[in-house]
């Protein structure tokens, strides 16, 4: 019997879960055990868990949950150090060269764990199999816009807090903008096809923000790509990885540009790939936007859980991604998890 344990998120802002009660359901009528932690803060209720059939168990008690519970979260451990000896679902940020990765895999390493990175779950074509990415495009264009909004006040943008739904984050931003009057910014958004750009474009549609949308073919040439320089808002959404052009190069704070607004929604700054050279570290949601230049000014705002500002509709979108092949833990070496074991196991390697 596989054993699916759903944990509490530790991370603060971070609301979201990436299994349902329905889905729950399905997997405990499919034979899986599986047991949920309560929450203080996750957007599903607990006792919709436990009307599924679901066990319930304290907040973060998965560290003393049996050996052959495989640990289902989606973001960051707490960071103390310990050993991991379960095998973990989650975002993982660790195969390319980020700090904290490496600190992640070590203990991994040292508990005999295994890391299944959603990230690294892909089909055999190499396509990711569940994502967040379209309430990531969505609300990073939503959190650029409204730095966008902040500035044109005389300011830098304050804290963002989730939504109970989008139309909630909509009707606020669309207010923020009518009390500007007629003014309204231009937009690049570069991996307009994707996932992430396809949310980005939807949202920057939805407030009448003319946006040019640019994919492969257009950054196909390796740059320079002084467009996006002449651009009020440029939205990446595009991962970085080997070969990934710069986009943003570290003199633009200092050149001639329309640009003020960076939104990199993609959001990997430590990355050795990262095509956005203007700064250096993630935004919080209590701060996020960084100005990385005065005079003209530049903000750059990079929040890594987005989606998590819409957490209703962010869980279920990627739930129903995700449960398929959830119903196929039962064969853990093959298929997508045996491609995610194989890129644990070269990274560790």
């Amino acid at each position: 019997m596989v054993h699916l344990w759903v944990r509490s998120e530790a991370r603060a802002h971070e609301e979201r879960v990436g299994l349902t009660s329905q889905g729950a359901a399905k997997l405990i009528g499919a034979g899986f055990r599986v047991t949920v932690e309560e929450s203080a803060q996750r957007i599903l209720p607990v006792a919709d868990y436990a009307g599924a059939g679901c066990e319930i168990a304290p907040e973060f008690s998965w560290v003393d949950a049996p050996d052959d519970a495989i640990i289902f979260g989606l973001k960051e451990l707490p960071e103390d150090g310990t050993p991991l000896r379960h095998r973990h679902i989650m975002f993982g940020h660790a195969y390319k060269g980020q700090p904290a990765g490496q600190i992640l895999l070590g203990r991994f390493k040292a508990g005999g764990g295994t890391l299944l990175d959603l990230e690294y779950l892909t089909d055999a074509d190499g396509r990711r199999v569940a994502a967040f990415g379209y309430w990531a495009g969505y609300a990073g264009a939503a959190v650029s816009l409204m730095c966008w909004v902040s500035q044109q006040q005389g300011g830098i943008a304050g804290a963002v807090r989730a939504y109970p739904s989008a139309n909630h984050m909509l009707a606020e931003l669309q207010q923020s903008l009518v009390n500007l009057g007629t003014q309204r910014p231009t937009a690049l958004i570069i991996g307009a096809l994707g996932r992430v750009g396809t949310g980005a474009a939807d949202l920057c549609q939805a407030m009448g923000v003319a946006t040019r949308k640019w994919d492969m073919e257009e950054t196909a040439h390796g740059g320079p790509f002084p467009e996006v320089l002449a651009h009020d808002i440029f939205l990446n959404c595009i991962l970085a990885r080997p070969g990934t052009p710069v986009f943003v190069p570290a003199s633009a704070k200092v050149a001639a540009r329309d640009l003020s607004v960076i939104g990199d929604i993609a959001c990997d700054p430590d990355s050795d790939f990262s095509p956005i050279k203007v700064y250096d570290r993630t935004t919080t949601w209590e701060a996020p936007a960084l100005r990385v230049h005065e005079r003209p000014v530049l903000d750059v705002t990079a929040i890594d859980n987005l989606p998590s500002m819409l957490p209703a509709e962010s869980s279920e979108d990627f739930a129903e991604q995700l449960l398929p092949h959830l119903l196929t833990l039962n064969a853990p070496d093959q298929g997508v998890w045996g491609r995610a074991k194989a890129c644990f196991d070269r990274a560790v390697g």
